[in-house]
């Protein structure tokens, strides 16, 4: 298990594929960890050398105190390459992790060869539904995030995806009940209080928005609004609701390659 050593504690990262490839760097959404990405791993490798980690607050890497902002986990993604001396890279996010991607490519584009945000929006909900959330589980904890993951697999799967692949939809959905409740109420905030609507334009790197047609908690108008904003953005839409890279798969993992293979 690898770590980098931030000023607070430590991210927990996986590097996978071959060490010369260009450097792909993917970004879990909220409640999940580096393992959301495990489907696209064999395809993906065959080009990059992938790096994963899991964001503050998730997985393995450190939690601290919230709230966070996506700037500040915009950061840490920067720690991360520069403790790993990687000039330059690929960056793909899905839904918080594409707000990440937005913060780093209209602060930091010079880091990026091109940018892939899936299932996500220049803004995230309304405090409406964040704050609530936030409560609940800063005073509930561990059963909290256990009644979020009983919750979560109508609006990260589609039904006939969740009874056909019981077992895919699981390793994922128990990700968000092994989430530490302090470090999903730290970065609901962040989800929370991102808006990139007035700063889509500075982006200008080569971008590739993702939706899926079933997506309700970020549905494909947020991401239009995306590819609309940003020049020569490309767009692609998967059968899919909010996890499109796990339920679409193999069409997701194909159509993002040849995205990242063209720059």
């Amino acid at each position: 298990m690898a770590f980098v050593q931030l000023a607070e504690g430590e991210l927990h990262y996986q590097l996978d594929g071959p060490a010369n490839a260009p450097v792909l760097v993917l970004s879990n959404s909220l409640g999940t960890d580096l393992h959301m990405w495990d489907a696209q791993m064999a395809a993906f490798t065959e080009h990059f050398r992938v790096l994963r980690f899991d964001t503050r607050g998730h997985g393995q890497s450190l939690v601290t105190p919230g709230p966070y902002s996506i700037e500040q986990l915009g950061h840490d993604v920067l720690a991360l390459l520069d403790a790993l001396h990687i000039e330059r890279a690929h960056f793909c996010g899905l839904s918080m992790g594409g707000l990440i991607g937005q913060w780093l490519g209209i602060n930091a584009g010079e880091r990026l060869n091109s940018l892939v945000v899936c299932n996500t929006a220049a803004k995230i909900g309304e405090p409406s539904v964040w704050n609530p959330r936030i409560e609940t589980v800063l005073r509930d904890g561990a059963a909290a995030m256990v009644a979020l993951r009983d919750a979560s697999i109508a609006r990260w799967f589609t039904p006939d995806f969740s009874a056909a692949n019981p077992a895919a939809a699981k390793q994922i959905t128990d990700m968000l009940a092994a989430t530490s409740p302090e470090g999903y109420a730290a970065n609901c905030a962040a989800v929370r209080d991102a808006d990139f609507r007035d700063q889509l334009a500075s982006i200008k790197v080569p971008l590739l928005v993702v939706a899926g047609t079933e997506d309700a908690v970020t549905p494909p108008s947020g991401g239009h609004f995306i590819q609309e904003h940003v020049a020569g953005a490309e767009y692609a839409e998967f059968y899919a609701a909010h996890l499109s890279n796990v339920q679409a798969g193999a069409a997701f993992s194909e159509r993002v390659l040849a995205f990242l293979l063209a720059h």
